[in-house]
């Protein structure tokens, strides 16, 4: 353990954000540089607790309480080591994660938990810098194929694992680029693609082989697929966004949050040199509260709206953690983003009735205000409002992976959800093809997307040779 009397010396303390009218200018990452002293103090936090409940809340299993008191020894070197371990990709999780390790800290009973998530991303940010992460090559090859579609973290996570194992591994993307969400769905403020390019060089290095632009069922056959490799793992995701069947939906400058964060991630990446899809000058609607909400939140802010005002159906959450929520689960409580900082409004309990348009364009969105009775959600009467909008986001999730080709073709079962359905050692119903992440899953956080793609190579290695060293930190049926 760290200092053990860290967490009744010390406060929890986190980066602070840049200065909200400079970052806006930019898409640059929020945070300013964390000093290595705040980290070891923010390490030394964590206490003699018995039994850490952040294992339980993390679904990789880190070794948390490891790596903080290495940190809090300024043994970093080891510390990247332990992390490494059980997490691939720490430099993602550190920035991406809503960290529920730190909703199961012990000290956050009757306390502020440790910052976990900060130290995680110090350690592994450093070990980028001492030029400590280098490639991991298989002792030597085994003679098999395995084919991974799909390149977000399940994708990754797999794919290192299966070729740290000796496997000659192939990802198979669709995009022009590698890394799936990582890479279109994550804006550069949130994670600047500088630490997925040099973790890719990584697996490249080790063997990993990538290729782009392969729409798998049309670009590729289902029947080359088979020929060529030995195994299948998919990957794909939960692609298809949750879309809002209202009166006007059909009005131009109403758009999912993937067809509007995919273009404004691709000028930063120098494909594109001008949004298609703007938000300057136009007040603009976010449906949706979450994550991706948030992204477009801040993205909207980046182009210039003129306003922006983000709807959820769900009442406003308690400031403090829900009593329906108790330590260790994940609480419910009123959370604030480094976008909903910078500006907008938000408004709950509300529901959409239709879209108003002109010459084609919506101009305006018609809400009511709602309540939940018996499981449902009831319209208050006489709470209708009109908002302007001049373009609008549907940020509502996603409903599942796409059907059409590449699942249809290969002919794997499909739960009544619309994921893909596997046993307990992550095999689809088509031998030889295994699946991990949200396509199985359905929508999730990208820790259990890492924790799948791991787990799914451990099965798909112990299927090629009958045995496996890779660990497998959890089982498909956890939710």
């Amino acid at each position: 353990m760290a200092d053990p009397q860290g967490f009744l010396k010390l406060d929890r303390q986190t980066p602070t954000r840049r200065p909200v009218d400079v970052r806006i200018r930019d898409w640059k990452e929020v945070y300013e540089d964390f000093p290595a002293e705040a980290s070891k103090d923010q390490a030394a936090r964590c206490m003699d607790c018995g039994i850490p409940f952040c294992h339980n809340g993390c679904p990789l299993g880190n070794l948390i309480p490891e790596w903080n008191d290495l940190v809090y020894k300024d043994d970093w070197q080891e510390a990247i080591e332990r992390l490494h371990a059980t997490n691939n990709f720490p430099e993602f999780t550190g920035r991406l994660c809503p960290a529920p390790c730190e909703a199961a800290c012990v000290l956050g009973i009757n306390a502020d938990p440790v910052t976990i998530k900060q130290v995680e991303v110090e350690i592994v940010d450093r070990a980028w810098e001492e030029n400590w992460i280098l490639p991991s090559l298989p002792r030597e090859q085994t003679g098999r194929s395995v084919a991974v579609v799909g390149s977000g973290p399940a994708g990754l996570a797999a794919a290192q694992q299966l070729t740290r194992a000796g496997h000659a591994v192939t990802v198979l993307e669709r995009a022009d680029r590698i890394g799936g969400l990582l890479r279109y769905g994550i804006p550069e403020f949130k994670m600047e693609k500088r630490h997925l390019e040099r973790r890719l060089d990584q697996m490249r290095a080790e063997g990993t082989e990538f290729r782009t632009s392969v729409d798998v069922g049309v670009d590729l056959t289902v029947e080359q697929l088979r020929a060529d490799f030995d195994a299948v793992v998919l990957a794909g995701g939960a692609t298809l966004g949750r879309d809002l069947p209202v009166p006007g939906r059909e009005l131009d400058g109403i758009h999912l949050a993937m067809d509007y964060l995919v273009p404004a991630n691709k000028v930063q990446e120098g494909d594109l040199t001008t949004w298609p899809i703007t938000a300057a000058g136009k007040h603009v609607i976010i449906i949706g509260g979450g994550d991706t909400g948030a992204d477009c939140l801040g993205t909207a802010h980046r182009q210039g709206a003129l306003s922006v005002t983000q709807l959820e159906i769900m009442p406003e959450p308690p400031q403090t953690r829900a009593a329906s929520t108790p330590w260790p689960l994940w609480p419910l409580m009123f959370r604030t983003s480094s976008a909903h900082e910078e500006g907008g409004e938000r408004v709950f309990s509300v529901n959409t009735q239709r879209f108003v348009g002109q010459d084609g364009r919506v101009d305006a969105i018609e809400l009511v205000e709602v309540e939940l009775k018996d499981g449902r959600f009831e319209p208050v009467p006489g709470t209708e409002q009109t908002l302007p909008a001049q373009l609008v986001l549907l940020a509502m999730g996603f409903t599942g992976p796409q059907q059409e080709g590449l699942l249809q073709q290969l002919g794997v079962e499909l739960d009544q959800r619309g994921n893909v359905v596997r046993d307990s050692g992550w095999a689809t119903t088509v031998p030889g093809v295994f699946v991990a992440g949200d396509m199985g899953r359905g929508q999730s956080l990208i820790v259990w997307a890492i924790a799948e793609g791991r787990s799914a190579a451990a099965a798909v290695d112990t299927w090629l040779g009958g045995s496996t060293t890779l660990p497998s930190p959890v089982l498909p049926t956890s939710r």
